[in-house]
């Protein structure tokens, strides 16, 4: 039978990569017109969905492959067949459906999260702090953190200073308070003090005056001249042992308290001496006397005359002396600190 099909080459065509048919060698025609439609380049869903490119490239999807080519010959408007094939005409949609596809699941993806992030690298390391405080800027949010917190050891350093500024005040304080309160205490104890002295006071003159309306003093008219415990070689222990009176000879001697005559007489340096002793067993020495008025075993009265002034024994001059030996020992005491113990003031 005759055949309307041209004669097939004796060798295998050649590959034709410039051609859109793929033939293998053998003759698979006739070959059918492809009209791609919208659902044949609807883009691949599920198991099969291509992942984008960082940075916003185009996916490796065989299926966008095969529309951009598509795409390409459409420019021609014609795909040839192998050689020795029949032209097999190729209507193509509008291109810019075509176009729109390819854009909508290069931009889609598959509905794949985009690898990598796109927040700005300004805005890596925000807290939500630091949104809410209105921060935009990972740079200005750490130095304003930073800040804050040197803020916040300053605050710190300024709360110690202040407290140790009040402590040392509030030291100060009761230190002050205390020093003043101890010296309200002082004031007011020296006050007690002084008042009890002068209490005190007040009562031993009260006793002294009234001591003294039972003592007197030994003669009138008179001057100190030496006083008890003087050094000097006029006499013969070496110190002077009682207190004189100068006073003219003849001035009258007085018995300074109530007592009894126990001596009366010549004595020696000390002239002519009375010794007049008193109920607690003092002994008042009188002596030199220019004479004697009261004898031995006679009690006398607070001012009795006794004698009269004199210069007898051992002087260098009129007057008398006066030596008070308590509870009759040989040793003498000062006779001004006793006489001032009875009221007296010399």
């Amino acid at each position: 039978m005759a055949s309307d099909r041209p004669a097939q080459p004796t060798s295998s065509p050649p590959s034709d990569t410039h051609t859109f048919g793929y033939s293998s060698g053998k003759d698979e025609g006739p070959w059918e017109e492809w009209n791609p439609t919208e659902d044949s380049l609807a883009p691949v869903r599920g198991r099969h969905r291509v992942g984008k490119q960082r940075g916003g490239g185009l996916a490796r999807s065989s299926t966008v492959l095969g529309v951009g080519v598509i795409a390409a010959v459409g420019a021609g408007g014609m795909a040839t067949a192998a050689p020795g094939k029949a032209p097999v005409s190729i209507s193509l949609p509008d291109l810019s459906s075509v176009t729109d596809s390819a854009k909508a699941l290069i931009s889609d993806g598959g509905s794949s999260t985009p690898q990598g992030s796109t927040t700005p690298l300004t805005t890596a390391g925000l807290t939500h702090a630091d949104t809410a405080d209105g921060a935009t800027d990972a740079g200005e949010a750490l130095r304003s953190r930073i800040m804050q917190q040197a803020e916040s050891q300053q605050n710190q350093v300024d709360s110690a200073k202040q407290q140790a500024a009040q402590t040392a005040a509030a030291k100060k304080a009761v230190a002050l308070a205390t020093e003043q309160q101890d010296a309200a205490e002082a004031k007011e104890a020296a006050a007690k003090q002084k008042a009890e002295d002068e209490a005190k006071a007040k009562i031993e003159a009260a006793r002294l005056a009234e001591l003294a309306k039972s003592y007197t003093l030994p003669t009138s008219s008179y001057t100190l001249t030496s006083t008890f415990g003087e050094a000097g070689a006029l006499w013969s222990s070496g110190y002077h042992t009682g207190l004189d009176f100068a006073a003219p000879t003849g001035t009258l001697i007085k018995a300074v308290h109530s007592g009894t005559i126990t001596e009366a007489g010549w004595a020696g340096s000390y002239g002519y001496r009375t010794i007049l002793t008193l109920d607690d067993g003092t002994e008042l020495w009188f002596c030199h006397q220019s004479s004697i008025s009261a004898s031995v075993g006679q009690k006398v009265a607070t001012g009795d005359v006794i004698g009269r002034v004199g210069a007898t024994g051992n002087v260098t001059g009129a007057h008398l002396h006066l030596e008070v030996h308590a509870g009759g020992a040989a040793t003498g005491i000062d006779p001004m600190a006793w006489l001032q113990s009875k009221g007296l003031n010399p």
